[in-house]
């Protein structure tokens, strides 16, 4: 017996491991046919654009780490389509840690609420809808802003 709130919620969790390796295509095993994202890099509507899209979005010249909390499943009556509310916070730092440091500190910290429309598929479950709304951001300041004197 399959335990749909588990397996959507390592669903999200999978979205977002392919994104902070950098391992885009592999996104075409959690998007379904149908997929649309709506997030502040944009509107993508099919899986080659919202590939495209994540991969612009998160390069892979830089570290992204994507915490994921607050995930609520509502599985419809028919099994076959759900709904998920969760917050996500992504930092976005250099991919090289500074000289002398463990690791780079973030350069921003951006904090959404997401929607999510999941359906029931041969293959398993899968995305058909990725909706972000931003709660709040954080932007670092290049150093070399700070003003001469300082």
């Amino acid at each position: 017996m399959s335990d749909d709130h588990g397996d959507i919620t390592q669903l999200i969790y999978r979205l977002y491991a392919c994104m902070d390796e950098g391992r885009f295509d592999d996104l075409r095993s959690v998007f379904a046919d149908e997929i649309t994202v709506r997030t502040p890099g944009g509107l993508a509507e099919g899986p080659d654009a919202a590939i495209a899209q994540a991969s612009r979005n998160h390069s892979t010249g830089e570290r992204v780490q994507h915490f994921v909390h607050n995930a609520l499943v509502d599985v419809d009556a028919d099994g076959q389509h759900a709904g998920v509310r969760a917050d996500v916070i992504v930092t976005f730092s250099a991919a090289a840690a500074p000289e002398g440091r463990l690791a780079p500190e973030p350069r921003r910290m951006l904090s959404e609420r997401f929607r999510y429309d999941v359906i029931r598929s041969p293959e398993g479950w899968r995305l058909s809808g990725v909706d972000a709304t931003p709660v709040w951001v954080i932007e670092k300041q290049p150093q070399d802003a700070v003003p001469a004197g300082r």
